[in-house]
């Protein structure tokens, strides 16, 4: 029915509109494809399962254009190298018996081994460790040739979180390994403490990968290191191409002539560029006209080990994901610099591509559409959707419609965002009310807020609640420059911003002043909790599984990926240790004024609970409303239905008693002193 045909509705107050998402719909689209992959003429990717634990599937579409779940329950295709995991699965295809598949099990970590046309349970091919975090495995590929998958290995040496070394190794698929460490393989050394998966030379002579070392994170500076592979299959001639300590190469690729296509960040935006193997080390690398000066993005920030944002097709062309802000799929012709890009309705792209012959794979969504898989045709243009495909669970005028914006902060620096406004086709607001607006930001802090369909905001959107979305300063997709304004103003800048924003939509009527929230999870909990402590902007927060003692998070209270991270947003802890007390909300309690809600999951370790724990200590007595919900079997960022569900309807609770309206429809969460 057109909105012209509906039948004019009474006003009703912000924040009180009823509305047909609620938390259980928006729980069940929580997630996206990930990790796609050819298989023959297959497509597959992993997919999130919430209504069954959190866990994901691994999902094959066939020739004839059937989807199936490869793996059954309890199999959950997730590494947790680095904790953030990254690819978890490979498959080849064979002659007989269908494609093996090698992938990642989450629960033990160990790779195991599946040939799903066979009538056989998954096998296990590498040992359990009883050590720390014991033995984990990423980005499986087979190598052509050998029967053997090259790998990350990730070994923890001691119980301490920080015990932990990484190395290249080979895994034998006769499942040797399977009982006995000894029968991996090391092909690289130790002389860096995180690596990629290696990337082979089309004629097999070769192996590359990405590196970096403490206190640098991937986004700061990494290095291409080369080996020469051996007649026996290990790395001889270990060395440097390219990249330093001041470059960000976050994925490299061969070419068939022998060349090595990278992304790199050392015109200050992540540009696609060519090198030749036997190029000098730190020698200047031409430009070879492929994307320099366009001023955008063919990068990304390399959170998870084995994302990509380019793959090279069979007749010589490129596909990258490109942009300022949300990326977007183009074909790249590299000798002419021509960019094309796919045509329809997908605004953002994750950093996930596939290609087969002339054809590209990735996973896209729009505004209006959640992320699907799509195929692009690259000989004839056309689009097609593979899987999941969207489909509108409840009318889409429910949806928001949002804004690209770029408000101006601190300085007259820019601060790119997205603003919903409340938008219900059943319900208006009285005359002359404001609505209440919550701030999200992001986690990271080096990450970025996609321009896409999500329920979670439609969920507050449609009940007559807005929702501004902050790429603060620090944030990706806008350049190293403006990455970089974090350096050492984490809880300064990203606060300012989030701040700035949510000022100026009360300034232009757009908001109302005084009912404003801000919200986050992980380092967007942080920055919640910053801003809580450190301005009266927000009536009230709610911060989700954050860092809130940064004396207490800097080292062994968090993982090894991230335990030098504050080493770029604080300083040196060893010069300003002051710095590190001064901003941590634990340290600002005093300050704390408005009620707030404190969410948790008992099992994360890269933001342990005893964070949350020392903070309630610290405000108890202090007469701060406030609810804090812990989660069992819930880890960094919440995956299963019941958690999704229990989360975001005590967030409206908490809005609905702050804000001073009614909602029955939700459970009132309990605000204690």
């Amino acid at each position: 029915m057109a909105d012209t045909e509906r039948t004019r509705p009474e006003p009703a107050p912000y924040g009180t509109w009823p509305s047909p998402i609620d938390a259980a719909l928006a729980a069940s689209h929580d997630g996206r494809p990930e990790y796609v992959g050819t298989v023959g003429d297959e497509v597959w990717w992993t997919e999130p399962r919430p209504a069954e634990g959190g866990r994901r599937s691994l999902v094959r579409r066939r020739a004839d254009g059937a989807t199936e779940d490869v793996l059954p329950v309890p199999w959950n295709p997730r590494s947790r190298v680095i904790e953030y995991g990254g690819q978890p699965w490979a498959a080849a295809p064979r002659a007989e018996g269908g494609p093996l598949v090698v992938f990642v099990h989450f629960d033990d970590q160990r790779l195991y081994a599946c040939a799903p046309d066979q009538d056989r349970e998954p096998w296990p091919l590498t040992p359990v460790s009883g050590t720390g975090g014991g033995l984990r495995w990423v980005d499986p590929q087979f190598h052509p040739g050998r029967d053997e998958v090259w790998c990350v290995l990730e070994e923890f040496t001691g119980e301490g979180p920080t015990d932990v070394r990484r190395v290249i190794a080979a895994v034998p698929l006769d499942g040797s390994a399977a009982e006995e460490r000894g029968a991996v393989r090391e092909l690289s050394d130790d002389r860096h403490r995180f690596v990629t998966g290696p990337r082979l030379s089309h004629d097999g002579g070769r192996a590359a990968w990405i590196a970096w070392d403490h206190p640098r994170m991937p986004w700061d500076g990494t290095e291409v290191m080369l080996a020469e592979i051996t007649d026996g299959g290990t790395f001889a001639g270990i060395r440097p191409l390219v990249g330093g300590t001041d470059e960000s190469v976050c994925q490299i690729e061969w070419d068939r002539d022998g060349s090595l296509l990278f992304v790199s960040d050392i015109g200050d935006w992540w540009e696609l560029q060519r090198i030749r193997p036997d190029a000098a080390p730190g020698a200047v690398v031409p430009s070879s006209g492929l994307c320099r000066g366009r001023g955008e993005e063919f990068g990304g920030p390399l959170w998870k080990i084995g994302l990509r944002w380019f793959r090279l097709l069979d007749n010589g062309l490129v596909a990258v994901l490109h942009g300022k802000g949300s990326p977007r799929l183009g074909v790249l012709d590299p000798e002419t610099g021509e960019l094309v890009d796919a045509a329809g309705p997908w605004t953002a792209w994750a950093e996930t591509l596939a290609v087969r012959g002339e054809r590209v794979v990735g996973v896209a969504a729009s505004p209006y559409t959640g992320y699907e898989v799509v195929e692009l045709d690259t000989a004839t243009g056309h689009t097609r959707v593979l899987g999941p495909p969207h489909r509108d669970p409840v009318d889409p005028a429910h949806y928001p419609k949002p804004q690209e914006r770029v408000f101006t902060g601190p300085d007259g620096r820019d601060i790119h965002a997205h603003v919903y406004a409340p938008r219900n086709p059943g319900a208006t607001a009285p005359d002359g009310e404001l609505p209440p607006y919550v701030v999200w930001a992001h986690g990271g802090p080096t990450g970025h807020a996609p321009l896409v369909l999500d329920l979670e905001i439609a969920y507050f959107t449609s009940r007559g609640i807005g929702v501004a979305e902050v790429n603060y300063g620090g944030s990706t997709g806008y350049g190293r420059r403006y990455r970089e304004r974090l350096r050492g103003a984490w809880g300064v800048v990203d606060v300012e911003d989030c701040a700035a924003v949510a000022t100026a939509l009360a300034d232009s009527g757009e908001a109302d002043r005084d009912r404003l929230a801000i919200r986050g999870g992980s380092a967007g909990g942080w920055t919640t909790a910053a801003s809580l402590t450190g301005t009266d902007v927000y009536a009230c927060g709610s911060i989700s599984y954050p860092i809130l003692d940064l004396e207490g998070w800097n080292g062994e209270e968090t993982h090894d990926f991230e335990s030098q991270y504050l080493e770029s947003l604080i300083g040196p802890f060893a010069e300003v240790p002051e710095r590190y007390r001064e901003r941590s909300p634990i340290n600002r309690t005093d300050r704390l004024r408005v009620p707030f809600l404190l969410l948790q999951g008992l099992d994360d370790v890269i933001c342990p609970p005893a964070q949350c724990e020392r903070f309630l200590t610290a405000i108890e007595g202090r007469g701060i409303p406030h609810a804090y919900l812990a989660f069992e079997g819930e880890s960094h960022g919440f995956r299963r239905a019941s958690t999704l569900v229990r989360a975001l309807e005590a967030e409206l609770s908490l809005y609905a008693q702050t804000f001073g309206f009614a909602r029955t429809d939700v459970p009132v969460l309990e605000l204690r002193p």
